[in-house]
Formats: structure tokens, sequence, C-alpha cells
């Protein structure tokens, strides 16, 4: 199982020089992967009628396929990860083409987690439906594919229409799309047009239920599933090591193919407080990856 860690979004700040010394250091520990999560726009708790959610316009978010291009140019080797992007508040075609440069500079190591997100208000800023996102999402699916593999082409769905356009550059090869969510909708989803799973639940009864379900709708399908990936993350806290390690065979057992260490909202402040955390859990996972 490979390891990383989830980029403290809120307290790595925006200072240049922090960014720069938390993503070269994660890779220099060895994570095999930095996740990023996604948030446009915050809201207000004070907003007519109210908003209850874990998120709001004080929480900071960095934009995912620009923060990654920069990560990129930084490192080498270590995996792309978007944990996840709200695929149904952008522009299909938008998000294909920035995924495409963003595999292309970084020599195919994006990996695209999408998801439909929670968050209404989101929506309502970057003038999307909230009410059809679930749908739209499986046929911008898709028409991302098609558009790294395809020159020019037509399409007539139920959400998009054109004729004969397409993005140029694109990728060497089709970029991974990983479905985040729990929903049996959209376990279904992602076990027909996913690469992988990224669970937000953690690694009981429920994950393996979703799991057990994705695998026989794969089967069924002769989709294979040595092939398709399950993405979890485990919350740093103040844990002990055991717990690490039994939260880590947990995911292991389960046939999770990554896994995160998230170390926001835990009182770290500085670059080397996370980065110590994250080389604290590597030593302890490491005999059992």
């Amino acid at each position: 199982m490979k390891t990383g860690i989830v980029l403290p979004h809120h307290e790595i700040g925006t200072d240049l020089g922090a960014i720069r010394a938390f993503v070269t250091g994660a890779e220099e520990l060895g994570a095999a992967h930095i996740m990023i999560y996604d948030h446009v726009v915050g809201a207000d708790r004070n907003r007519p009628g109210g908003f209850e959610g874990p998120y709001d316009k004080n929480v900071r978010f960095h934009e995912p396929f620009t923060f990654l291009a920069y990560v990129a140019a930084l490192t080498s080797q270590i995996e792309l990860v978007t944990g996840i992007v709200i695929l149904p508040q952008r522009q299909t075609a938008l998000v294909a083409k920035q995924a495409a440069e963003l595999a292309i500079l970084s020599e195919n190591r994006l990996r695209l987690g999408i998801g439909t997100g929670w968050n209404s208000v989101e929506y309502e800023v970057l003038n999307e439906d909230f009410t059809n996102r679930g749908r739209r999402q499986e046929e911008q699916v898709e028409l991302m594919r098609r558009f790294w593999q395809e020159d020019c082409f037509s399409y007539e769905g139920e959400y998009h229409q054109f004729t004969l356009a397409g993005i140029n550059p694109r990728p060497s090869q089709p970029v991974p799309i990983w479905f985040g969510g729990g929903a049996p909708v959209l376990l279904d989803r992602c076990a027909r047009t996913g690469d992988g799973w990224m669970p937000v639940t953690g690694p009981g009864k429920r994950a393996q239920a979703a799991i057990q379900s994705m695998r026989e709708t794969r089967e069924a399908l002769g989709l294979s599933w040595e092939t398709f990936g399950i993405h979890a993350q485990v919350q740093a806290g103040k844990r002990s090591v055991e717990s690490w390690q039994a939260s880590f065979m947990e995911w292991k057992n389960l046939g999770a193919t990554d896994l995160s260490i998230a170390t926001h909202n835990t009182g770290l402040q500085s670059v080397d407080e996370h980065l110590q955390t994250l080389e604290t859990w590597l030593g302890v996972v490491s005999n059992n990856t």
C-alpha cells in the first residue's frame, strides 16, 4: 500500500517558502503522493438563512490545479492527487484542459479524484445547478476521457452539445479518474466508470460493504478489480502508535491501495511539525506496507 499526505490546506498558509519546504520535504521523506482538497469559495455563516458545514469563508483552500502545477515543478516522483475536485460545479472542457496540462507538466503524475460536493453555495456562486450534479458528473467523465484521447469530435449529450471541437495538447495517456463519496448511486457510478474509489468513511463495516458492492458490480461487467484502486485517509489527531498501526492494517485488509495521513486540524503550526508527524507515521506503518 502506497502512503502519502494530505496538504494541510488551511495551516500551510500562503508563505511561498513554507509551501516549498512542505512539498519538497514530503517527497524527501518518501511520501508516495500529496493530496489536495478543493473548495473554490467559502460561505459566511451569517448569510440570510444561515449556513451549516465544516468549512466557511475563514478556512483557506488552495486552488488544486494551480497548486499542483507548482508541486510538479518542485518534485520529480511524488504523485499529484486531487481529493477531490468538485467536478459538476466546473465547466467540463476547462477541467479536461487543466488536467491535461498538469499531466503533461508532471509527466503523467496526476490522479484526478472527483466528487459532487455538498455545498450548494459554491454551485450558486459558480452558476451551476446543484440539483443535477450527480447525473452531470457521469456525462462529464465520459466527455473528459474523449477530450484526452480524441483530436476532434462532436458530442450530443443531455448536458453537453457541441460540434467538432477538441483540446490540444493532450496528455500522452488518459488521466486516471477516481471517485470520492459513499452514496449507493455514486458507488455504482464509480464501479462502472472509475479507476478507483476515495472513501469518506473509516475502515469499518460501511467501507467493507461499499467495496464488496463495487467489486460485484465490476465483476458482473467484466471489469478488472485488480486494476481498481482504493485511496483512504487517516486523521493524525493525537493517535497512538498502536491506533495508527491498527487503522493502517484495517485499510490494508480491506484492500486499500493508497493511504494518506491528514495533519490539519490537529493544532500543528509549522511546516516542520507537519513533516515530523508524516515522518513518524511513515515509520510506524513502513513495516506493514
